[in-house]
């Protein structure tokens, strides 16, 4: 493969703290949970909690009165759509490339595996970044980009929430700004099973918990639906870009968050988490995600081909590859 000498080097940032958990402000749970017209402990309400970090600040904002419902769900999703941007900073500042040099290829950027000895992958799911002229800033990983494609960029950082609501065509763009490229579906199923060559990054068989895929008791389009009073008929339309989705508790996870899920190149989560758009102008996304990863394939074989390269949804993330640097 040909050498890419403009290719860029990401400098790691300081490591997020052990065990340090994103929550949600109590005050905008209590708005949620209200404007479901649910009881605090109820199912429903344990559900609804974001993994979402709220600086206390924020907090007063949601203190929309309870007997106004309609109203209270347009500030809830006002705030956390906020406080989404402003927690998407804080994680992206604490953020880390936290690998050890020995397990790092000099043929590839450290946040890249080398696989095959002929591609470098991301190890874990893309996220994004806003370029603007003061300097680079976190994109809110709940919010699509539409309008804004040629405004971000692609990285791939280990504990942080990945991208969802993002279609092949803008992952591609975000990849390219990086000095990436979307990975061809072959370079994509290779990197995923590994080179011991199985059905899952860990192995031939499923495990359970092993991956993000244990399919939560209540569909999270369904829940939001319900939340907010959208209608039957929009609920698998309109409200399956909702940036509350991705933010529901037993959803999506952090890069990396399933320690297990990989194999010995080093990639992470390539079954379940997000869907994973590979380089297909017809559209095929790879790896399946946190509801699904059996209806269109056993793990690495997983592969929906339903959607236009234009598509995106809730469920819809990326990962970039380059090529390497040619060995001497």
């Amino acid at each position: 493969m040909a050498k890419d000498s403009s290719r860029p080097r990401l400098a790691a940032s300081v490591p997020r703290s052990p065990g340090a958990r994103p929550f949600l402000g109590g005050a905008l749970l209590g708005v949620l949970v209200a404007a479901a017209g649910c009881a605090p402990g109820s199912t429903t309400a344990e559900q609804i909690t974001p993994r979402l970090m709220v600086r206390a600040s924020l907090e007063g904002t949601a203190a929309v009165p309870t007997e106004r419902r309609i109203k209270a769900k347009e500030s809830a999703l006002a705030a956390v759509k906020d406080s989404a941007t402003l927690a998407s900073g804080m994680e992206s500042e604490i953020g880390a490339i936290s690998m050890s040099s020995s397990t790092a290829s000099a043929r590839c950027p450290a946040e890249m595996a080398l696989v095959d000895d002929r591609v470098c992958v991301d190890r874990w799911e893309g996220t994004l970044v806003e370029v603007t002229p003061s300097g680079e800033r976190p994109w809110s990983p709940y919010d699509p980009i539409d309008g804004n494609e040629r405004s971000v960029r692609a990285v791939s950082w280990q504990g942080v929430i990945p991208q969802g609501y993002i279609s092949g065509r803008q992952a591609k763009l975000a990849c390219a700004a990086s000095g990436k490229r979307l990975c061809t579906s072959e370079e994509w199923v290779t990197a995923c099973r590994g080179p011991d060559d199985t059905t899952f990054p860990y192995g031939a068989l499923r495990q359970q918990g092993v991956c993000n895929d244990d399919e939560r008791r209540v569909h999270p389009v369904a829940e939001i639906a319900a939340l907010l009073d959208i209608k039957p008929e929009e609920r698998w339309t309109t409200a399956m870009n909702n940036p509350l989705i991705n933010q529901l508790s037993q959803a999506l996870l952090p890069t990396g968050e399933r320690a297990g899920c990989t194999n010995a190149y080093g990639v992470f989560d390539m079954v379940g988490n997000l869907h994973e758009w590979v380089d297909d102008p017809s559209g095929t996304f790879r790896g399946g995600y946190f509801m699904d990863t059996t209806r269109n394939g056993e793990g690495c074989k997983y592969a929906t081909t339903a959607h236009s390269f234009g598509y995106h949804d809730y469920s819809t993330g990326f990962r970039c590859c380059m090529d390497p640097e040619q060995a001497d």
